[in-house]
């Protein structure tokens, strides 16, 4: 065997090199004009494509800016208030129930899960049907 005998199994062919002249003429198969047709164009994309891409703030979305609602049922109120007593946001943060939003007070919605066994006076609270119903107020 000599070195000109030799033959590669697979035939090596370098790609189209395009808008040199040769067979493909004068556009070279990349249409006529433009920035498409020349070397290295970058086209923008639209704005919002880009705004869609960035992970920090996918899209658009709104966000509610309505202070959220802190959650309690009845249950929780037996351990810590006596008969009597007043319940409100001011006396929910003092005895440890809920905590400061942003230094403000939290808007406050009590539930019916659990039973009352207490009368408590409720002021500047949201009751759900239920825990009105219970609390007979």
């Amino acid at each position: 065997m000599q070195l000109h005998n030799i033959q590669s199994k697979t035939k090596f062919r370098r790609g189209q090199r395009s808008g040199r002249g040769g067979k493909r003429g004068t556009t070279a198969g990349r249409g006529t004009k433009g920035q498409k047709a020349r070397a290295g164009h970058k086209i923008r994309p639209a704005l919002r494509d880009i705004i869609k891409k960035i992970p920090k703030s996918r899209g658009f979305k709104f966000r509610s800016f309505a202070p959220k609602v802190e959650v309690l049922n009845l249950s929780d109120l037996n351990e810590v208030y006596k008969e009597g007593e007043t319940v409100s946001p001011a006396t929910l943060v003092e005895r440890g129930l809920l905590d400061r939003m942003k230094g403000r007070l939290p808007k406050v919605k009590i539930l019916g899960q659990g039973e009352l066994k207490k009368k408590l006076i409720f002021k500047d609270v949201e009751l759900s049907r239920p825990a009105r119903a219970k609390a007979g107020s």
